[in-house]
């Protein structure tokens, strides 16, 4: 299936809807997708940071909020 997305013309709040979208129904159907080796030494090097104080985390809420404004 190929289809054209208007980005181009969608604000930066249909567009986090859409990402929403995709990712709700990429969850559902997750198991046939498998992460890159790399992607656990991000997360592991992530996981280090906060462990040692030096990086915070945000719920997905507030990140949210945050990319609406930067959109405003």
């Amino acid at each position: 299936m190929s289809f054209e997305i208007p980005l181009d013309t969608m604000t930066v709040a249909e567009k986090v809807r859409l990402l929403e979208q995709v990712w709700d129904s990429l969850c559902t159907r997750s198991g046939d997708v498998r992460s890159p080796e790399w992607h656990h030494e991000v997360l592991e090097a992530r996981r280090r940071r906060l462990a040692e104080g030096r990086a915070t985390v945000s719920s997905w809420d507030d990140a949210k909020t945050r990319f609406m404004e930067l959109g405003r």
